[in-house]
């Protein structure tokens, strides 16, 4: 189990949403102070809507303690910006431990916290935030 605990980086095209989701899954998963790094990385740095691949990358930087990240994004164009940050402005030895998952935003990013806090890899939490997408929220799957 590596020394400390994937980091979670929440991509949305506006800021307050970003900052939002962050501070919903710390509150909901009650992580320990020295738990897995949530950051935001939402909206342009004038406070515009839309997604900054150099804002990611900070965020990636944040978020990545040695153990990798798993960044969730909340539209086509977070992923482009995520992706363009992964190929151009992020080291590569950072970027072959990141995974960008294509799980829902809130569900993906709590999940994802609570597997790293349990010390799970990146390949882990990537899938659990990945499998977040068939959480039956309405109970009515059997």
């Amino acid at each position: 189990m590596p020394d400390e605990p994937v980091g979670i980086v929440v991509v949305s095209h506006s800021a307050a949403v970003a900052e939002a989701t962050v501070d919903l899954v710390r509150q909901l998963a009650n992580l320990d102070p020295d738990g897995p790094r949530l950051v935001a990385a939402g909206g342009m740095a004038d406070g515009s809507i839309g997604t900054d691949a150099a804002r990611i990358a900070a965020a990636i930087a944040r978020a990545d303690a040695g153990a990798g990240a798993v960044i969730l994004a909340d539209l086509g164009g977070a992923v482009l910006a995520t992706q363009l940050a992964l190929e151009e402005l992020v080291p590569r030895d950072v970027a072959a431990r990141v995974r960008l998952s294509g799980g829902p935003v809130v569900e993906g990013a709590f999940i994802a916290a609570v597997q790293a806090s349990a010390g799970d890899r990146v390949d882990g939490v990537a899938a659990a935030a990945d499998d977040a997408a068939g959480m039956d929220k309405l109970g009515t799957r059997s």
